[in-house]
Formats: C-alpha cells, sequence, structure tokens
C-alpha cells in the first residue's frame, strides 16, 4: 500500500541548521576516547548557538552568568501550604547561560522543542531526568515569572511542554527546555545550560 510522506518544515530546517552541530556536539565525548582527545573539547555552547541561528527564531532574551544554589525544577510546580515549590529539584552552582526565542513564521514552540529533543536523544551522554506537558507541570504563570523570570512565557497551561537532560561527561550539566504558548503568534522556547555543576 502507498503512503504518502508528510513534509514537515521545521525538521527539514532544522537538518540544514542544527543537525550537523548538535550531533557533533553530542557525539564529541565518545569521539574524543577514539581518538584520545581531551574531555575539555566537549562543547556544548554550540547546542544554543545553532538553534539561535535557526531562521525562525527570534531572540528575546539572552543572558551569561555565574550562579550558586540554582534550583532546578525535576517535578510540577505546585502550591503547597501556601508556598510555591518544585515537587523534586536540586540545587546546582555554575555557569548558567539562558535563551528565550519567539518562534515565528507559522512554526510552533512545541514543534521547535520536539524537534530540539529528538536530537538530543541521539546523543551519547544525554538522559532524560524529567519531563511533563499541559496543566501537569503546574501553573503557567509560576514558570513564567517565579522559575524563569521571563513575564512573556506566560500562556495556555494545557500548551506548556518542559524537560531537562542530564548532559556531558558524568552528565554534570543541564539542559532545561521550556515551551509557552499563549496565540499562534506568540510562541516563545526558553532553553537554559547550566555548566561545570558542583552540587549543593
Amino acid at each position: 500500500v502507498y503512503k504518502r510522506q508528510v513534509y514537515n518544515p521545521v525538521i527539514k530546517m532544522f537538518n540544514h541548521v542544527l543537525v550537523l552541530t548538535l550531533l557533533a556536539v553530542i557525539a564529541l565525548p565518545a569521539a574524543a576516547q577514539a581518538v584520545d582527545v581531551a574531555p575539555q573539547a566537549y562543547d556544548p555552547l554550540q547546542l544554543l548557538q545553532s538553534l539561535d541561528d535557526y531562521p525562525h527564531a527570534e531572540r528575546v532574551a539572552f543572558s551569561d552568568e555565574q550562579v550558586i544554589d540554582h534550583v532546578v525544577g525535576l517535578g510540577a510546580i505546585n502550591k503547597v501550604r501556601g508556598v510555591w515549590q518544585f515537587r523534586e529539584s536540586e540545587r546546582l552552582s555554575g555557569r548558567l547561560i539562558r535563551y528565550t526565542w519567539q518562534i515565528i513564521d507559522g512554526f510552533t514552540s512545541r514543534e521547535v522543542m520536539q524537534e530540539l529533543i529528538g536530537r538530543l536523544e541521539q546523543g551519547a551522554e544525554v538522559e532524560l531526568l524529567f519531563a511533563c506537558q499541559g496543566r501537569a507541570c503546574g501553573k503557567s504563570a509560576q514558570w513564567a515569572n517565579r522559575v524563569f523570570l521571563q513575564r512573556i512565557l506566560y500562556g495556555r497551561e494545557d500548551l506548556q511542554a518542559y524537560s531537562v537532560f542530564g548532559m556531558g561527561p558524568e552528565g554534570r550539566d543541564r539542559a532545561v527546555i521550556y515551551s509557552a504558548a499563549r496565540t499562534a503568534d506568540r510562541q516563545y522556547l526558553h532553553v537554559e545550560l547550566l555548566l561545570g555543576l558542583e552540587a549543593d
């Protein structure tokens, strides 16, 4: 039986902009063992830089700073005894790089997030630590204002998605990805990299 293939422009664009760079970055630690390259060659920053070049993503926020006791959510955010908190979390110190993009030209933030995660999961030394979708993640307003400090990320709770990955040698680095949408024209993707981490 002939099955018609569905054209997905998001995947096609990522294949040109993101795939080669991302797969090279994620596979680098494994390749380093084969060619005796120093582990310091691992460079997850290329992941964000390649996404920053994606033609249907406009950067709206960026920061690069050293953090101490930074909280990474490993569960939904809920109100417990009057206090908003994660069901589970970890505190980490190191370098925190944050990007926020608006996804444009009719693409959705969820599409771009799913494609990015698909590429991540193809690599070596990548482990999913937590993921949630929709209302299971908790209140969108808390993610936007309390967790990410980006009001523009406030959107429909049924359209939000959140994932955390351990990356790199010994899984010490973190990739945090959050997708938010309020309307068809207000689609946002927020990604954080935490590097050189020390558990607190």
